[in-house]
């Protein structure tokens, strides 16, 4: 029997979501074995300082595509808004998972929604991207960072800290945390447009032809159509999440595949973005194309702004 070793992060999302992957394997595949390896990454062991400010999401996958590099595991499970758009040298991202609602979502003890958060309300969350949409509609709203496990981020909720945070609205579902607040409030996307690849899980593999094999089972075409899309938009801005940029795209049951793209200043005084239609056999480049034309109307002035801004605040 073949062993199939898969890195992982030790926090219980994580662990849920390599769990769910060592469980679709091992039915699928009776001759192979899969063991899951915890790798305690430097995102996981720095918590008092904002993500933007440290160098982002790819904080997370460091140690644990290191790992996959020396031979140590063949395979990792990420949230793939987690994952820089360019994979190092020697790793692929081998398959996108079926998505889980690609919404964010407010939890709050006392309020249904964003509409009824009180003026001054403290809402939570280590995002620019929500932090610039929140403030755009709501300026009167005190945000403050909130970094850690998702169930580190709901008890600091739950004791008083902050009115209402927001979540990806998948990682919520995956757990079963919906029920352990009082409000769970997903945000339509005409409120929040998320970040690329939310509620997607990208297989990372080495290049080998079994381990490639088995990553294909796992593999749904509508979510790489989507998240391509939006890897390519985020790619083309050079944008990481030192700077606030919210871009989806989703197939529609008409086949048609809509985009939507936010970004702007991290205090929602400048936004631009785009929503666009487009036919399903027509999408080849539209990521990149959107990207650009934001670009010839001052995308990458204003990203710029925004960085400094991001620096000068600690958001």
């Amino acid at each position: 029997m073949k062993k199939l070793t898969i890195a992982t992060r030790g926090s219980k999302l994580a662990l849920w979501q390599s769990n769910h992957i060592k469980s679709v394997i091992e039915s699928a595949r009776s001759d192979i074995e899969v063991e899951l390896k915890i790798i305690i990454t430097s995102g996981d062991k720095i918590l008092d300082v904002p993500l933007a400010k440290i160098g982002g999401k790819g904080l997370f996958l460091k140690e644990i595509e290191e790992a996959l590099l020396a031979g140590e595991a063949q395979m990792a499970v990420h949230s793939l808004k987690d994952v820089p758009t360019v994979m190092p040298e020697g790793l692929l991202l081998s398959a996108i998972t079926t998505r889980e609602d690609v919404r964010d979502a407010m939890l709050s003890q006392k309020y249904p929604n964003i509409a009824s958060l009180p003026q001054g309300a403290v809402v939570g969350t280590s995002s620019l991207r929500r932090r610039m949409q929140l403030i755009k509609e709501r300026p009167d709203l005190v945000i403050k960072d909130l970094r850690g496990n998702v169930d580190t981020r709901i008890r600091k909720l739950k004791e008083g800290e902050f009115d209402a945070i927001i979540l990806a609205s998948a990682g919520i579902n995956r757990l079963g945390f919906a029920n352990l607040v009082e409000y769970f409030y997903p945000i339509s996307l005409s409120e929040m447009i998320p970040a690329m690849g939310q509620g997607a899980l990208g297989i990372e593999t080495i290049n080998e032809p079994w381990v490639l094999e088995i990553a294909q089972m796992l593999e749904d075409h509508d979510s790489r159509l989507e998240t391509t899309i939006e890897r390519e938009f985020v790619d083309t801005l050079q944008g990481g999440c030192q700077v606030p940029i919210g871009v989806s795209a989703r197939v529609l049951d008409d086949g048609n595949v809509s985009v939507r793209s936010t970004l702007g200043m991290p205090d929602g005084s400048e936004v631009m973005g785009e929503e666009i239609v487009v036919a399903r056999d027509n999408v080849s480049g539209v990521g990149e194309a959107m990207a650009r034309r934001l670009i010839e109307e001052g995308a990458m002035e204003l990203l710029a702004r925004a960085e400094v801004m991001a620096d000068g605040h600690k958001a």
